[in-house]
């Protein structure tokens, strides 16, 4: 049985909103406490780099990042005992409610090690049907983004709080798309992507979580990634949809599971770079 936007808003916990920017505000005190630090230390959780793929081979982790996530599941644990958790550095504890809270403690953790703060804290409630609230929370520039079914998106930062809203539709010549890294995916990945970057008006990388939150925000049309896991894409998904914008896979499908993934701001640049990007084999 299909479930309406309307019904999965009415069945969300009470306060669920509020929980969730309790998590954000104790990640970042974890964050922040290692963020830039001099003493950091790094560990590689693919056990070393290779000559063919030392990106991919690399995938350092952080007490950030495992001390951010402690503290959401604490919290968690008290409050919502209930409800599952699936967390990037703790794997996944079973509940009864229906109800999974999906974390990422630091997405960006390379951007982390490196001193850019174009990492972030993501933080997401899923239902059957897929992330119901979600937010993205960058913690050294003090900017949060939030959204979810029946309560819209929002964000707070220097400048203050404001609705979100993703740029209204324009043809893909004219968008701003983004990715993390160049060498997107596999080869076949990397040359769909290429094929929709140069159809683009500009083509920016790097910056992980944040370049979905400018997607909400109403400054990049898409943002297009692969080889993405579920606490990746949960929080933008909600607070991407929330803001008026669009997130599946490659072939138009729900995209909660991660994968291969575009988010886009309106329905004609989706479907234009969709037509490109489905061409990709796999």
């Amino acid at each position: 049985m299909t479930v309406s936007r309307e019904q999965r808003a009415a069945r969300l916990p009470p306060g669920a909103t509020a929980l969730a920017h309790r998590l954000a505000d104790a990640a970042r005190g974890v964050t922040l406490a290692h963020f830039r630090g001099d003493a950091l230390a790094v560990e590689n959780k693919a056990g070393g780099l290779t000559q063919a793929q030392p990106r991919r081979a690399y995938d350092p982790v952080t007490e950030a990042d495992r001390g951010a996530e402690r503290e959401m599941r604490a919290i968690l644990e008290a409050e919502r005992p209930e409800d599952a958790i699936q967390g990037e550095e703790y794997g996944t504890r079973a509940g009864t409610s229906g109800f999974t809270w999906v974390l990422d403690p630091v997405d960006g953790t390379r951007a982390f090690i490196a001193g850019a703060p174009t990492w972030g804290v993501l933080i997401a409630l899923s239902d059957p049907a897929g992330p119901c609230l979600g937010v993205i929370d960058q913690p050294y520039i003090g900017e949060r983004f939030w959204g979810g079914i029946g309560i819209g998106a929002e964000m707070n930062g220097p400048l203050g709080t404001r609705p979100l809203s993703t740029r209204p539709s324009r043809p893909l010549g004219e968008a701003v798309c983004m990715t993390t890294f160049p060498e997107l995916g596999t080869p076949e990945e990397g040359a769909a992507f290429r094929s929709v970057a140069q159809r683009c008006r500009l083509t920016r990388y790097g910056l992980d979580c944040y370049a979905y939150a400018l997607v909400a925000a109403g400054h990049v049309d898409l943002v297009i990634e692969a080889g993405l896991q579920p606490h990746d894409i949960a929080a933008p998904i909600a607070v991407i949809e929330a803001a008026g914008g669009i997130v599946t896979d490659w072939n138009g499908r729900p995209a909660q599971g991660g994968g291969r993934v575009v988010a886009a701001a309106s329905e004609q640049v989706h479907a234009e770079a969709l037509e490109l990007l489905s061409r990709a084999p796999g």
